[in-house]
């Protein structure tokens, strides 16, 4: 495994990130007390970075696939004005409640719609011309997602793969689990695919962002 980033940059890039929304730090601190693999989580910077991506671009239409607890479908939704729709799928139905518990608090009911089930399913249901697709579920399948959803996004949209760097472990010659590999292949074949630009920006585990031609 090879570091990201080191950690003592990770604590500065918190510290000089705007302040985390209070919502945002009341899930976290639920999430890491109410499941086993809290670190899933996007967290602050990556959450503020989705914050300012959609506000930026104005975003009216956002899917999101792989909500865990809901962190960063209620980051995206932030920087939506009250007309947008995200529509988020988790496969996990024991997460329903902190989810809706949460999109409830951080008042977003009418911006955020959770779909319980599989996402490859659900998706040839949503409308097309989404500008945003955050990707943060099994990884196995990223290439099956991106597939399925790059015919919806809109030109010029951008379509985020998270954890691309795994690690790290893509940049280590004696890594070779095939896991990381099927990553790897992953990346390989965005880089290469030309209905899209993209490249990887190496925050948290790593975000692959690609916009569409």
């Amino acid at each position: 495994m090879l570091p990201i980033t080191h950690p003592e940059i990770d604590k500065y890039i918190e510290k000089v990130a705007t302040d985390e929304d209070p919502i945002l730090v009341e899930l976290d601190r639920a999430t890491h007390f109410q499941e086993n693999l809290p670190h899933m989580l996007s967290g602050h910077p990556q959450g503020l970075f989705l914050t300012i991506l959609s506000k930026s671009m104005n975003a009216k239409n956002v899917l999101e696939i792989g909500t865990f607890t809901g962190y960063a479908a209620i980051a995206l939704a932030k920087g939506m004005d009250s007309s947008g729709q995200l529509n988020t799928i988790e496969i996990d139905d024991e997460k329903e409640d902190i989810i809706q518990t949460f999109i409830n608090k951080a008042n977003l009911n009418d911006i955020i719609k959770l779909h319980i089930g599989e996402a490859l399913e659900i998706i040839p249901s949503l409308d097309d011309e989404i500008d945003i697709i955050f990707i943060d579920a099994d990884k196995m399948n990223n290439d099956a997602y991106f597939e399925t959803c790059l015919p919806k996004l809109r030109s010029g949209g951008l379509l985020l793969i998270d954890n691309v760097l795994w690690k790290g472990n893509v940049a280590d010659p004696e890594v070779n689990d095939k896991m990381t590999k099927a990553i790897m292949d992953f990346n390989s074949k965005v880089t290469s695919d030309k209905r899209v630009q993209s490249c990887i920006l190496p925050l948290r585990d790593g975000i692959l962002m690609a916009q569409k031609l």
